[in-house]
Order: structure tokens, then C-alpha cells, then sequence
């Protein structure tokens, strides 16, 4: 078994995207492919809130002040993922890092280790396609939250502080732009013709 896991492709991967972008479900299709876990920071919150952990306990009461959870502690449940088992051969990163401070987190822990992010996939949507995606699951799901007002400020979020990232990442010459309009096949195709591109070949 040992040997086999040694000779297994590795992919460390990031996804971003703004919301509405489709990027939750084209990263299980790509973590899927590749064998490798999603790695998640709002599934992790979620459920240690649902589970009532002492991390639950303590996002909660961030959250309950209307506060962001803190840099720091957002980076230190990423690396007790990312230490995991399952992660040895690689990962998805959604949602994390999603501001420079992270970035600077996250690169410093997998220097550490001898490693480095291999790809970051954008998937680029237009601002208007994303709100016409999420006012239809608004729509769809009956999420009342899902106002104008709600998708533009969380749209504005994304543009003013992830997006930025790409200012880091992109002098390394290992962001894919993606075109992020299409059907979700056609978009999963483009994502896996950049990555077999940068030798990231896929798991048998």
C-alpha cells in the first residue's frame, strides 16, 4: 500500500471564484478526479457549530458578535486539515486563503514542508452572470437572505479582498483563468485540460 501511495499523483490545489461562480461543485468534480479532499474552512466551521465543539464554541461566538473569524485561527484549523492522512497527497482549497494575510499563512506552513501550491483555478464569471445565478438558487431555495443588497455586498467582499490574492499568485505563474460560463461539463473539461497541462496528471 505504501508503495502505491508514493507513486500516486499530487495535486495541491486552490479554487477561487466569486460566489455564484460554481466553484463548490466544480471542486468535488476536481477533487474527485484527483483523489484528493476538499478542504473547506465554512464546511469545517459548519460543522463543528452543527457538532458543538470547542471550535464550534468559538467561531459561534465570533460570528454572534458579528465579527470575521481571525486570520490566525482560520490558518491554524486549515494546517490541522491540511496535516491529516488524507491530505498527504494533496488537496482542494476552497475558501482559504482569502486575503494576503492568509496567503502569507498558508505559504509559510507548506514551506515548512517542502511544498508549494501547484495550480490556482479561477473560475471567471462576470459580475452580472453571478447575480443572475444566485438570485435564481435564491429563487430556487427560498433563501430570503439572498437579497440584492445581500449578493452585491458579499460579491463586493470577494472583489475587494480574495480577488487580490490573484496579485500574489499570479507573478508565480500558477493561475489558470478559467472561463467559468458554460455548462457545468464544458467548464469542468477547460479546468482539467490546464491542469493535465501543467502535468497534473490524473489520479487511475
Amino acid at each position: 500500500m505504501m508503495v502505491r501511495q508514493a507513486h500516486q499523483p499530487t495535486a495541491r490545489l486552490l479554487i477561487v471564484g466569486p460566489q455564484g461562480s460554481g466553484k463548490g461543485t466544480q471542486g468535488v468534480r476536481i477533487a474527485e478526479s484527483y483523489g484528493i479532499p476538499v478542504v473547506s474552512t465554512g464546511d469545517i466551521f459548519r460543522a463543528n457549530i452543527k457538532e458543538g465543539t470547542p471550535l464550534g464554541q468559538q467561531v459561534t461566538a465570533i460570528l454572534d458578535k458579528g465579527d470575521l473569524v481571525p486570520d490566525e485561527l482560520t490558518s491554524e484549523i486549515v494546517r490541522d486539515r491540511l496535516a491529516q492522512d488524507d491530505a498527504a497527497n494533496g488537496f482542494l482549497l476552497d475558501g482559504y486563503p482569502r486575503n494576503s494575510a492568509q496567503v502569507e499563512h498558508l505559504d509559510t506552513f507548506l514551506a515548512g514542508r517542502g511544498e508549494s501550491l501547484d495550480a490556482v483555478i479561477l473560475l471567471d464569471v462576470p459580475r452580472e452572470e453571478s447575480i443572475e445565478r444566485l438570485k435564481l438558487r435564491a429563487a430556487e431555495q427560498g433563501r430570503s437572505d439572498d437579497t440584492d443588497e445581500a449578493i452585491a455586498h458579499r460579491l463586493d467582499i470577494y472583489e475587494h479582498e480574495t480577488a487580490p490574492i490573484l496579485e500574489v499568485y499570479g507573478p508565480r505563474g500558477i493561475v489558470d483563468r478559467i472561463d467559468g460560463v458554460g455548462s457545468l461539463d464544458e467548464i469542468t473539461e477547460r479546468v482539467f485540460a490546464a491542469l493535465v497541462a501543467r502535468g497534473l496528471r490524473l489520479a487511475a
